[in-house]
């Protein structure tokens, strides 16, 4: 399928809208299924993601859009980044474009589930999460005219350490990064056992809490190996955050798609329509492309399509995208945020 006919497709969803705001949901005979999609949400069409609401009422055409980008590293870091693209975004649909900087996965689910996000990359894992229980409706991934961008999870150790294959790694101190991150905890879960090393009975997952801080653990030897996305570790490896001599990949897998981007679900058909042609008309200027790896442009996906693979890793690791799943994850996070909070506050009081 050629960019502009997909393209073209991806604009004709947007187009028919989103699905209903959470917390209101269709008349119980006007949705005849619902897939894996939260009870909110209408997929009678069987594409995977929340179909159009049926009442125009519903849809929503905000004055400021808020958009928002995976919070895989720190966020103020991307609210720079992105600083062309927002300027632009709001250039081309005549409207306020704001970023708003997430703290967590479970937060921008949150975020756009409640109706205070429009415009979201939500990272791979993630991503399911987000359309089964936000009503997100991907469209795009970072890629160049050759197709959309993808990443590989890697399992890095120490490059003086001993272990040389997975296996050599029972019993020893491996980093997972959280528990709905693909590349960090569910592919893991999924292909380490075929490398001869199982996730649970081999050794106890450490969950790092992000794939810098695993890597950062591995180079300080706080941990003797880690799982990560090779898209942040070379962001890191260039920025200096990490030095490449330092560290040794054991293991790499198969490639995934990298972060999705997708507009929320009760946006007036027109300005998702509009969106998605102003993602699919940006092109990055130097610096954006030199962050996000020769990236140079947001190419063309579907949730069904594009992320299937990720789809078979969480249904394999047993942490299919369901409510109970979201759940767990989201209690997660606000136990981390408020344990964090309290660190600072024990940081910021007086010495007695």
């Amino acid at each position: 399928m050629t960019n502009r006919i997909r393209w073209r497709h991806a604009a004709c969803i947007a187009t028919l809208g989103t699905s209903l705001a959470f917390g209101s949901a269709y008349a119980a005979e006007s949705c005849a299924h619902h897939g894996q999609l939260d009870e909110h949400y209408c997929d009678d069409n069987n594409d995977l993601v929340a179909d159009a609401p049926k009442d125009a009422k519903q849809w929503k055409d905000p004055s400021t859009i808020v958009f928002a980008y995976t919070p895989v590293e720190d966020p103020a870091v991307y609210a720079n980044i992105f600083k062309p693209f927002t300027d632009y975004l709001a250039k081309c649909t005549g409207k306020k474009v704001i970023y708003y900087p997430v703290q967590s996965n479970s937060a921008e689910i949150e975020a756009m589930r409640s109706g205070r996000l429009h415009v979201a990359g939500f990272s791979t894992g993630p991503t399911g999460f987000a359309v089964n229980l936000a009503g997100a409706v991907p469209f795009a991934a970072m890629g160049t005219e050759k197709g959309p961008q993808g990443y590989r999870l890697i399992s890095v150790v120490r490059k003086d350490s001993p272990y040389q294959k997975l296996s050599d790694l029972k019993g020893k101190r491996v980093a997972h990064t959280s528990p709905s991150s693909n590349s960090g905890n569910l592919a893991p879960l999924v292909l380490y056992p075929k490398e001869g090393l199982k996730p649970n009975e081999d050794y106890k997952p450490i969950m790092s809490g992000g794939h810098d801080k695993s890597a950062i653990g591995v180079a300080s030897g706080d941990y003797d190996m880690a799982g990560i996305a090779s898209s942040v570790y070379e962001r890191m490896v260039a920025r200096g955050t990490v030095k490449a001599g330092d560290l040794r990949v054991i293991y790499t897998s198969e490639l995934f798609p990298t972060s999705s981007y997708a507009y929320a679900h009760d946006l007036k058909p027109e300005l998702a329509a509009k969106i998605v042609t102003c993602f699919r008309d940006f092109r990055f200027p130097a610096d954006m492309q030199k962050e996000f790896k020769g990236n140079d442009r947001f190419f063309p996906i579907t949730y069904q399509k594009d992320w299937k693979v990720v789809r078979d890793i969480a249904e394999g690791s047993g942490t299919p995208y369901n409510k109970t799943a979201y759940e767990a994850q989201k209690a997660r996070d606000e136990a981390k945020a408020k344990k964090k909070k309290e660190q600072a506050g024990q940081a910021k009081a007086p010495a007695e």
